[in-house]
Formats: structure tokens, C-alpha cells, sequence
């Protein structure tokens, strides 16, 4: 087998993710498939890359060694793609904005004020539940823009040379229950009131399983939590069977209830990423305006920030150093 920059980008994804059933995630793979990538690759270059054990994959001194010269080639490629395909843009007439997102309520106003600017922007979205996965397509020019967020205490891992946006600096974590759920009469939920209650939470979502935990144990709380993905949670939860974590900006449904949790214990930071501080610029606006829109049509959140921000406006977007 001759090596090629797909191998070395294989190498920089698992050294970023360190461990195998990470990296195939994020690299859209399934894990024998990477497993057997890897073998092919060490035995290509004669000695092993990466330590493996329970606790995931570790670089030998040959993979430091073969992933330190391997980054510099794959971000040169990666710049090439994304000069070419910004050309390739330029010259097929009208600005395109290629857009990645993780889920959010704000999507919608975004892609609509987008296309009516003056002139007018034809957006493109690609959606996925891994943030880490947005941020190297950034980072590989396959994406100009990524909204993103970040689980309190897990954070994202940022490809070098990216510029951050802030939105939101900690977004409070609502849950979904029954509307008939007697904890829903309260304005605010205890954690403690749900102590016997099944959790089901997307496992997918970068950060997401190992946030709850924490924040359930740390009330004394030993989860009991189901895998599945958002929209089977809310089906099972308006049925009684489960309760979920949910963004501030859902919307209620008839037979579900959308309530804080006492003292906000869960947060996100939301996040947009960029090459440069002037992509940023072309569609950080039309996203504030659509994420505070969404804000203010949610009957919870509208409450929560009454109460918790009282004559307060939306705080202004601020740059972090990547």
C-alpha cells in the first residue's frame, strides 16, 4: 500500500480523538474499517503508531514522530482545497456561504436573513451532531462557517488556526417531560425531583453523555440514562417513559413541558468558527439576530431570562483565541 494524505489525515484524527471509536466517528467511518486502515498503515511504515488499551490510543514515539510531519502536510492540502473551492466560488458568479451546525432552533432565521441580503447570499447547510467534526471540516476548507456548542466540561478540540466567536457564553440546559409530569407544575425543577427518573440522551452529541453524568452525580444522583437520539426522546417523554435535556429555545409541545432547572445546573457555550476574523464577520450579524428571535418565541426561555437578566440586553459577540 503507498501512502497517501487520506492516511495521514486518518493519523491526525485518531492522535486529535485518542481513541479509535472517536476518530472513526468523526472521519464518518465505521470502527473495523478504521481499525484495519490503521493496521495497513503501520505495516506500510514498519512499527506501531499508537498504543491501544481500555483507555483509548495513545502515540508511540514513531507516531509522534509520523503525525508531527504528517499536520503541516494535511493543513497545506487543506489550505489548497479551500483557496481552490473559494476561486471556484468566485467564478461561478454570486457569493456562496457554506454552513456546518450542530442542532438549534436558530437555523431557520439564519439561512433567511442570509438570503436576503442585499445582495443576497445562497447558504448551504450541513448538519451534524458532533461539533468536533464541524470544526476540522472548517479547518480543511469543506465548511466557511460552523455553529457550534460546547458542553460545559468537555471541551471541543479546535483545530490550530481557527478564530471563535462566542454567541452565548453559557446557554442554561432545560428538561423535557410529560406535560402531566407532576414536576412540570413547578417553574423550576429540582434535579433532586427527577432522582428516579430514566434520562435518554443522544450519545452521538459530542459531549453530551458525559456532561449529564457529571452533573447528576455531583447531586448525588446515580443516572440511569437510555441512548437515543433527541427526536425518540421527546416520543418517549411525552408518553412519561423518559425525561431529556433540551435546548432553551425549543418550543412546548401540548403533551410535553419545557422547565429550567434549578440553579441552571447544565450549560452549553455557543460557538461560531471560522479561518479568518473576516468570514466571521459575513454571517455573525444575521445569526445573533436569529438566535434572539428564537429566544424570545420559546415561553420558557423568555421567562428564564426575565428573571435572571431583568432590563439586560443580549451581550455582544466576543473573539476567543484558538
Amino acid at each position: 500500500m503507498e501512502l497517501e494524505v487520506r492516511h495521514l489525515r486518518v493519523l491526525c484524527a485518531i492522535a486529535d480523538a485518542g481513541s479509535l471509536h472517536q476518530a472513526a466517528r468523526e472521519l464518518g467511518m465505521a470502527q473495523p474499517s478504521l481499525s484495519t486502515q490503521l493496521r495497513r498503515i503501520e505495516q506500510t511504515l514498519g512499527g506501531r503508531l499508537f498504543t491501544r488499551d481500555r483507555t483509548g490510543s495513545r502515540l508511540t514515539p514513531l507516531g509522534h514522530l509520523v503525525v508531527s510531519r504528517a499536520r503541516p502536510l494535511v493543513a497545506e492540502l487543506a489550505a489548497i482545497v479551500a483557496e481552490t473551492r473559494a476561486a471556484a466560488a468566485r467564478a461561478s458568479g454570486g457569493p456562496r456561504l457554506r454552513i456546518g451546525a450542530t442542532a438549534s432552533r436558530a437555523l431557520p432565521g439564519w439561512l433567511r436573513r442570509l438570503r436576503a441580503r442585499v445582495p443576497p447570499v445562497e447558504p448551504s447547510l450541513q448538519m451534524d451532531v458532533s461539533a468536533n467534526s464541524l470544526l476540522r471540516m472548517v479547518a480543511e476548507g469543506r465548511l466557511d462557517l460552523a455553529f457550534v456548542h460546547e458542553v460545559e466540561g468537555s471541551p471541543l478540540r479546535v483545530p490550530a488556526g481557527l478564530r471563535l466567536r462566542v454567541l452565548v457564553e453559557r446557554e442554561p440546559q432545560f428538561v423535557t417531560l410529560a406535560a402531566d409530569h407532576p414536576a412540570a407544575a413547578q417553574r423550576e425543577i429540582p434535579l433532586t425531583d427527577l432522582a428516579h427518573e430514566r434520562w435518554m440522551i443522544d450519545s452521538t452529541v459530542d459531549g453530551e453523555w458525559d456532561g449529564l453524568c457529571r452533573v447528576l452525580r455531583r447531586a448525588g444522583i446515580e443516572p440511569d440514562l437510555l441512548h437515543g437520539d433527541y427526536l425518540s426522546a421527546y416520543s418517549l417523554a411525552a408518553i412519561g417513559e423518559v425525561v431529556t435535556v433540551s435546548q432553551p429555545t425549543a418550543r412546548p409541545r401540548p403533551d410535553l413541558a419545557i422547565r429550567p432547572l434549578q440553579g441552571d445546573p447544565i450549560g452549553v457555550r455557543l460557538l461560531l468558527a471560522a479561518r479568518t476574523a473576516a468570514e466571521l464577520d459575513n454571517g455573525v450579524g444575521e445569526l445573533e439576530e436569529a438566535y434572539w428571535e428564537a429566544a424570545h418565541q420559546a415561553p420558557a426561555y423568555q421567562e428564564w431570562l426575565e428573571r435572571s437578566r431583568p432590563g439586560r440586553p443580549a451581550r455582544p459577540l466576543r473573539s476567543v483565541r484558538t
